[in-house]
């Protein structure tokens, strides 16, 4: 789905008058994101992801009820216009600061701390999105680099299964990175809610490990992190199984921008040589 495709969804769905004129894109991923007044509206990729979509409405309801800082929905339901679900949301006011590792620490002691909710989430299913995304990849990327990465899914989905947690597990956020941060005026606020599940809470805890030891993240920042949260996850023995999963996730998901952008068909051949090597020390770009 690129920008035309999905101003074109925002228009059929009419959900904000003048949308599709005056809308901004803000992100193109797994959704495009539009700010269109005090709102925004997210067009999801395909149909699968209909039911996700569903489901984060829930979660914010759930989250505002608990009264945990979180991106609050407009709209109850959940659309699905043209063949790509549609929601809508409360526009955040604009950012005082970036988001910091510290203040993700902070968020997700509150995730952490909740009891179950009164419905069913799903498992963190990490590596479930990686066949979409490399069907989504076709012939862009090497098949045999597909095919390593659907062993590598396999045999890390076998290990994770068999971890012992440190932490109870519960809720999660799924994709806890500072990103997923807003700093508001009245402080961090947490978003992109989709991949909330039910889990081990050390899945919350690797991603930002990962991202020290690949993305670049500073020592002093991912310390930070550690202190705010009250432990630093590599201690578990768990550790790089967990990071092992999402490494091989990351990759796959890049592999589905790689048809249209090359810069993701370069980014996703130097993650999978890194894997295939065992180096861990070749840095990663995000994209």
């Amino acid at each position: 789905m690129d920008e035309a495709r999905a101003r074109g969804v925002l228009a059929a769905a009419n959900v904000v008058a003048g949308a599709a004129d005056g809308a901004r894109l803000l992100a193109l991923g797994e959704n495009a994101v539009f700010a269109a007044g005090d709102l925004v509206v997210k067009v999801g990729r395909d149909a699968e992801l209909l039911d996700r979509a569903r489901r984060e409405l829930r979660i914010a309801r759930w989250l505002a009820e608990a009264g945990v800082p979180a991106v609050r929905a407009a709209e109850d339901e959940a659309l699905l216009v043209e063949g790509h679900p549609v929601t809508v949301w409360h526009r955040l006011p604009d950012p005082v600061r970036p988001a910091e590792p510290r203040d993700l620490a902070e968020l997700l002691r509150v995730v952490h701390a909740l009891p179950a909710p009164g419905f069913a989430l799903p498992p963190r299913e990490l590596l479930g999105g990686v066949e979409r995304w490399l069907r989504l990849a076709g012939d862009a990327v090497d098949p045999a680099d597909a095919a390593y990465l659907r062993e590598r899914r396999d045999g890390f989905a076998a290990a994770a299964a068999a971890l012992v947690p440190h932490l109870p597990p519960g809720p999660i956020h799924g994709d806890a990175l500072p990103r997923n941060v807003h700093i508001g005026p009245d402080g961090p606020v947490l978003v992109d809610l989709e991949t909330f599940s039910a889990d081990l809470r050390e899945h919350d805890l690797v991603v930002m490990a990962l991202s020290r030891d690949r993305y670049g993240l500073p020592a002093e920042a991912y310390d930070a992190f550690t202190a705010a949260y009250g432990w630093d996850v590599r201690e578990w023995a768990g550790c790089s199984v967990l990071r092992g999963a999402r490494e091989t996730a990351s990759c796959a998901w890049v592999a589905q921008h790689a048809p249209a952008n090359p810069k993701a068909l370069t980014e996703f051949e130097r993650r999978v040589a890194s894997l295939r090597e065992g180096d861990e020390s070749v840095r990663w770009y995000p994209f």
